[in-house]
């Protein structure tokens, strides 16, 4: 596999101290009035050294009750894709959201929740340095276009592509996809939601060739 992780030294322990400063950092967190209304804080949970990422847009009820990511419903369909599809343990990929608080009633992130809570996957962003990064949905898919300076259009005509970017002195594969939830709500995208995690195998596994975009960051 393309994506091998590093090996048990300084590097990966140092990788694991500096994410779990963020961890702490964020159930600090009262940049927004979100923290307000929430049972728990959702930083994120996973392997940060396996150089894949799944980044959704809100923790829901189930994550706000346990402090972890996609644990709901939503979240036992990505794991089963993951297990199933990528022949990965989820322990063994990094998954978090845009938003670290329960957004009210599950609503939708507002502009000004994602403004200020984007600081923390920015840092998460820079010390796990990912070499692929699925984003699910399309709060998570817009944010990371605009972070990795693609143009956005909307997540059906986006999701199903490979965009390629270089930065941290290495390729990053952004594959968009369906948030799990979304698929649930909408059984006629699983068909599509299980070629976008064929196409993610594949990235991983180094067999996909050509990507439908190429931005170089120098």
């Amino acid at each position: 596999m393309m994506m091998s992780g590093f090996a048990e030294n300084d590097e990966w322990h140092g990788t694991l101290k500096e994410l779990e400063k963020v961890h702490q950092e964020i159930l600090k967190c009262q940049r927004c009035p979100l923290y307000k209304y929430i049972t728990n804080k959702v930083p994120g949970e996973g392997d940060p050294t396996s150089g894949i990422m799944f980044i959704g847009e809100a923790p829901g009820r189930e994550e706000d009750k346990q402090g972890r990511p996609f644990v709901g419903p939503a979240g036992k369909l990505l794991t089963k894709m993951i297990e199933e599809k990528l022949g990965i343990q989820r322990s063994k990929v990094y998954i978090t959201n845009v938003l670290k608080c329960r957004p009210p009633n599950n609503r939708d992130p507002k502009p000004e929740e994602i403004e200020a809570c984007s600081i923390w996957l920015k840092k998460q962003l820079e010390i796990i340095k990912p070499r692929v990064v699925v984003t699910l949905g399309r709060y998570s898919t817009e944010w990371i276009f605009k972070y990795f300076g693609l143009k956005f259009t909307k997540i059906s005509e986006v999701r199903g592509k490979v965009y390629t970017v270089k930065k941290w002195d290495h390729v990053t594969y952004i594959i968009p996809t369906y948030h799990p939830a979304a698929v649930l709500y909408h059984p006629q995208w699983k068909e599509a939601f299980e070629r976008d995690f064929e196409l993610i195998k594949k990235v991983i596994e180094g067999k996909e060739k050509k990507p439908k975009t190429l931005v170089d960051f120098f």
